[in-house]
């Protein structure tokens, strides 16, 4: 007797400077909708944190939630219900969380003259599968997808396709993502979401006062990278959570880019707190708390250039938050199609961030000077050890990119600067 296997859905994140990818505040204007997912932002976070790598992590939170909302669109019963509960639109009627992520993208996305956040969608499906074209419908029009037939037998040209659209959506930061090992026969539906983001500081760092730095790491190792400088007027608070826990006072930086609209948010424990002593701490509470007692002042800013790119698998994470049910036979993605044979079997979420003197994203080269410690009139953020942050609208409080730096770009030094 043969056994009838349900072809899965290969379901693929993968956000840039970001690319998300589903194959297989204070001011908020009344008219922007208010993101209602930080607390599934953190709890991503911490899930990650908790594996115990101590590298690097980078992962776009809006990204998972706009990915997972394109599976909701399809899903039934407990496999949608799963996806409500843990990204947190349980508190919403049913269904208008659709429009909550379409006002959310269009919101972000209006402002190009200072900064520039661009989705894209794309929903490949297998050539001969009937999809329901309610479904092809509501893609459109909540997520604007483009929809296109594929054959996921022929896996290569699939992959190539695919790549190449990721591509030209993330200016070329993401690249290969996908393989022929990516497909097989089973595979019915690809969902691919983009999300790029380029934004320059309001307050640009000066190239020629970048210069090679020590980066003390938890581990008590060193490494020279490039440390950027500049005294200018930030957003600036210290905090404490009233114990030990996180090693007593930290401190909380908030740079602005451009239009103000979107900002970069540092967090950093004393020198010599290990990060892994504060993050234990962070909840979606408290991101508010920071952005909402900051105070503007001059700040002596000391900040490393940093590239972080990371593949994360996010099927375990999303099971261990909740969201198991669409990856089992008993998913019920009925939605899509009028058969119930789909499950997602795959979640790949891909990241890439870098941080210069102008910016996100930006390649400014950068000349090489010494500088002189002087008598501190301001207060000081002196990034040269683990640092937590967070990019976010603060309008809608959406948190585009969220991670930490274990270990900035090492660079072999040039000079003795301090000989000088």
């Amino acid at each position: 007797m043969s056994i009838m296997v349900p072809p899965p859905l290969l379901l693929l994140l993968l956000p840039p400077l970001l690319a998300v990818l589903l194959p297989g505040d204070s001011c908020r204007a009344a008219d922007i909708p208010e993101d209602i997912t930080a607390e599934f932002s953190v709890r991503l976070y911490q899930r990650l944190q908790a594996r115990g790598d101590q590298g690097n992590i980078v992962f776009s939170p809006l990204s998972v939630a706009l990915a997972l909302g394109m599976v909701e669109l399809g899903a039934r019963g407990d496999s949608r219900d799963e996806i409500r509960r843990a990204v947190g639109f349980s508190q919403l009627l049913p269904g208008t969380e659709f429009s909550l992520l379409q006002n959310l993208t269009s919101a972000l996305s209006e402002d190009e003259a200072h900064y520039v956040v661009r989705f894209a969608n794309s929903l490949y499906l297998q050539e001969g599968v009937s999809f329901s074209p309610e479904f092809v419908h509501l893609m459109r029009k909540f997520f604007r997808a483009k929809v296109e037939t594929v054959d996921f037998n022929k896996s290569a040209a699939v992959a190539e396709q695919i790549n190449h659209w990721v591509e030209n959506h993330t200016e070329s930061k993401i690249r290969e993502l996908l393989s022929a090992d990516d497909f097989n026969s089973l595979t019915r539906l690809a969902l691919v979401n983009a999300v790029y983001f380029r934004g320059s500081w309001k307050n640009q760092f000066r190239p020629e006062n970048t210069r090679t730095f020590s980066f003390s790491r938890d581990d008590g190792s060193e490494v020279q990278t490039l440390m950027m400088y500049q005294q200018a007027d930030f957003y600036y608070g210290e905090f404490s959570d009233g114990s030990q826990e996180a090693g007593g006072v930290y401190q909380v930086l908030e740079m602005p880019y451009e239009g103000e609209d979107m900002s970069m948010m540092i967090i950093l424990p004393r020198q010599e707190v290990p990060l892994a002593s504060l993050e234990p701490i962070i909840k979606a509470p408290l991101l508010e708390e920071w952005a909402n007692n900051v105070k503007r002042q001059k700040v002596e800013v000391y900040l490393p250039k940093f590239k972080v790119e990371q593949r994360i698998d996010l099927k375990e994470v999303l099971q261990e938050l909740g969201v198991g049910n669409i990856f089992t036979n008993n998913a019920d993605l009925s939605g899509m199609t009028d058969g119930k044979d789909l499950f997602v079997s795959k979640v790949v979420q891909k990241a890439y961030l870098e941080v210069t003197e102008e910016g996100a994203e930006g390649a400014a080269g950068s000349g090489m000077i010494a500088l002189t410690r002087t008598l501190v009139l301001y207060p000081q953020v002196m990034a040269d050890h683990p640092f937590f942050f967070v990019i976010r609208n603060q309008r809608t409080g959406s948190i585009l990119f969220m991670g930490r730096v274990m270990t900035p770009e090492v660079v072999e030094p040039i000079d003795d600067f301090d000989s000088i």
